[in-house]
């Protein structure tokens, strides 16, 4: 009886819902999400306030992040770029998948020619780095946050659409859709309720690891002048802003830096969880 119980105890102690990482991790992004769909629940400012004579104000009990050059509450600044941070980081991995789903299909159930081609073409945007492709296409279609999505979501999709590219192949020729078509059912119906469902699956963790990638490349894009321009209250924006004056405010970069680190590993901790549930094997 214990040489059957040690292990069942072992495999739920490593069950992602017993882990305490797993509860933080949860907990932080429902604030981040709760900030970004009703800021003034956790805030009173106004992001865009500007009091000249508390410029550069250090983190206190006033001011818990601080203020910025122009005395405005980096706190409240920082609750209220959640909002469009994620908007860009979800948009960005919406449109991304979409791309991907699109390509995948085509590439995984066409004909061999239809395959060539687009395997060729993905292999093209594969080939750029996923930030220099959005830098291109910034340079090109302008700053803005559309343009950050845009931007964001293109240099993604590559890799979204080589797995579900490789995921479709799979499930086609898997005995169980052979099963299917040796009784009779028809291509349309093994299609929807056989062929996508089995290859999308893996697609519910790369939407929260997706989140992720795409609100770091965001930020990235905004501190380097290319995302959304001051003085909106976007992380990146916030970064790009606070890099000249680091040395005599570090609190300008730090917490919007943290909040964006926190997040993503926070997405990273629950996307793992959600794989080690939905996919077989995962708790191992």
């Amino acid at each position: 009886m214990s040489v059957l119980t040690v292990p069942n105890a072992a495999r739920t102690r490593r069950t992602p819902l017993h882990s305490a990482g797993f509860w933080a991790a949860l907990a932080f992004g429902v604030l981040v999400v709760l900030a970004a769909a009703v800021p003034r629940l956790l805030t009173g400012r106004d992001p865009l306030d500007i009091h000249l004579d508390q410029s550069f104000d250090p983190p206190s009990v006033a001011h818990v992040f601080g203020t910025d050059q122009s005395g405005r509450d980096v706190f409240a600044r920082v609750v209220y770029g959640a909002g469009q941070s994620l908007l860009i980081g979800l948009g960005a991995t919406a449109l991304g998948l979409a791309g991907a789903v699109v390509l995948g299909l085509l590439g995984g159930l066409g004909g061999r020619a239809l395959d060539a081609v687009t395997t060729r073409f993905i292999e093209v945007l594969y080939a750029f780095p996923g930030l220099l492709l959005a830098l291109i296409l910034i340079a090109v279609f302008g700053n803005s946050a559309g343009t950050q999505v845009i931007a964001v979501g293109v240099a993604s999709m590559p890799g979204y659409a080589r797995m579900v590219r490789g995921q479709v192949l799979a499930v086609r020729g898997s005995g169980y859709v052979q099963a299917e078509r040796v009784l009779g059912r028809g291509p349309a119906r093994i299609l929807v309720r056989t062929v996508l469902p089995n290859a999308f699956r893996p697609l519910a963790v790369l939407i929260t690891l997706g989140v992720g990638q795409a609100i770091v490349w965001a930020a990235a894009l905004g501190f380097l002048g290319l995302g959304v321009q001051p003085p909106a209250p976007e992380w990146g924006a916030m970064l790009n802003a606070g890099r000249d004056y680091v040395q005599q405010a570090w609190w300008l970069d730090f917490f919007p830096g943290a909040v964006i680190v926190l997040f993503t590993l926070s997405l990273t901790v629950l996307g793992r969880a959600v794989r080690a549930v939905t996919e077989p094997g995962g708790r191992r």
